[in-house]
C-alpha cells in the first residue's frame, strides 16, 4: 500500500489554528470526513458523532501534526480515488467552520494539497519522525532543527519533554498515551519501530551532533 506525505497550510501562511477549539474542530474532521458517506452539514458547536452506521473509510491516517498555519499527514489510499475526496472533503469542511468561526470569506488553504509518494525506504524510515519533529519550531533553541548543521539539537531531553506536552499530533499516540487514538492507524510503524518513543529518543540524541535531515518543510 503505497504511502504519501499529504501537507498544505493556510493562503498567505495565515494562521489556520487560532486556539484549541481550532485544533480539536480539525481532528473531529480528520475522523468525520475520513468516510464513502457524503459530509453531513454541521455546526461549529457541534463536534460530537451525529449518525450512527457502518463507516467505510477512504484512507488511513499514519501520522499527523497540526502546527499553526499548516497540517502535515501521512496517508495511504483505501479505495480508488480514496484520497482526493478525503482531502476536499477536509479542507472544504474545515474552511466553512473557520469562515464562519472567524466571520471571513473566501480562500482558506494556498492551493492544491501537496502529495509526496514515499518511494524510497530510507524515507520512510524517518517520514514519521519528522512529522512528529515539526512542533520543535516553537521551542527555544531547536527552530533550526532540519538543518544540516552539527548541534542544532541542543539537548534532546529537552526536546523530547516539549514533544511530550504537544497535543496536536500522532506523537503521544506512538508513545502508548491515548491521545486521539480513533483516527489513527500505526501497525505500519509500530512493526518497523518497537519502541517508538526510545528510537525517537535515539534520533534525536543524533542531532545533538549531527543533523536531521528534512527536505519537505513548510515555512
Amino acid at each position: 500500500m503505497e504511502l504519501y506525505h499529504v501537507l498544505n497550510r493556510g493562503v498567505d501562511k495565515r494562521k489556520i489554528f487560532l486556539d484549541p477549539q481550532d485544533h480539536a474542530r480539525f481532528v473531529h474532521d480528520l475522523y468525520e470526513f475520513n468516510d464513502t458517506a457524503p459530509a453531513m452539514e454541521y455546526s461549529r458547536r457541534d463536534v460530537g458523532p451525529r449518525r450512527s452506521h457502518i463507516r467505510r473509510r477512504l484512507v488511513e491516517i499514519h501520522g499527523w501534526v497540526l502546527m499553526r498555519n499548516h497540517y502535515h499527514l501521512l496517508l495511504s489510499e483505501l479505495i480508488d480515488g480514496g484520497m482526493t475526496r478525503f482531502l476536499m472533503k477536509l479542507n472544504v469542511g474545515y474552511a466553512k467552520y473557520f469562515n464562519e468561526k472567524y466571520s471571513r470569506s473566501g480562500t482558506l488553504f494556498q492551493g492544491r494539497t501537496k502529495k509526496i509518494l514515499i518511494e524510497y525506504e530510507a524515507h520512510s524510515l524517518y517520514i514519521l519522525h519528522y512529522v512528529h519533529l515539526n512542533p520543535l519550531d516553537y521551542l527555544t533553541g531547536a527552530a533550526k532543527w532540519r538543518e544540516r548543521d552539527k548541534g542544532v539539537i541542543k539537548s534532546a531531553k529537552e526536546a523530547l519533554k516539549y514533544l511530550d506536552g504537544y497535543r496536536w499530533s500522532s506523537y503521544l499516540d506512538y508513545c502508548g498515551r491515548k491521545n486521539f487514538p480513533s483516527i489513527l492507524t500505526k501497525h505500519r510503524f509500530e512493526n518497523e519501530r518497537g519502541n517508538y518513543k526510545k528510537t525517537l529518543e535515539e534520533y534525536l540524541r543524533d542531532g545533538e551532533a549531527f543533523p536531521i535531515a528534512g527536505p519537505l518543510a513548510l515555512e
